[in-house]
């Protein structure tokens, strides 16, 4: 079973048990790796932030987000917090209206220290960013809609 499968699996228990946290301990040749999970799959927040609309960002938690169908997103790989741009105060690397291609870099996802790319799977127009730079993203939250 792969990786992504593993986790896919895990999480579904996680959410028919009702279980919302875990913690995971691997023992190896060089020491203990300890990790703390916290699920906040289906959480509402407290306090729903409200991001600017000028620029095509939306804040994926709202209900009209929730509600719609995000088949054709580019979808968070992982866990992480989303960036884009290549430091603050930089140009974005795509805004609504933007055409990209193929492979184009539109996004980073940070997790443990490392800037992974989130790249255009195909041609397209950016139609929505639904997600705020520095924002925290959950495993599969969908973050840009190319058309």
């Amino acid at each position: 079973m792969s990786f992504r499968a593993t986790v896919e699996s895990m999480s579904q228990i996680m959410d028919e048990m009702g279980i919302t946290e875990l913690d995971l301990e691997r023992q190896f040749l060089f020491g203990v790796y300890r990790k703390h999970i916290h699920l906040s799959k289906g959480c509402a927040p407290s306090v729903a932030p409200s991001f600017p609309t000028d620029n095509g960002i939306k804040n994926a938690t709202t209900k009209t987000a929730v509600a719609r169908d995000y088949a054709n997103a580019l979808k968070s790989p992982m866990v992480g917090v989303v960036y884009l741009a290549t430091e603050p105060g930089a140009k974005p690397f795509v805004k609504v209206g933007d055409t990209v291609h193929a492979g184009d870099t539109v996004a980073l996802v940070e997790a443990m220290k490392t800037f992974n790319p989130i790249k255009a799977t195909s041609d397209g127009v950016v139609k929505e960013i639904l997600v705020a730079d520095a924002q925290a993203v959950e495993f599969d939250q969908p973050l840009i809609i190319i058309e």
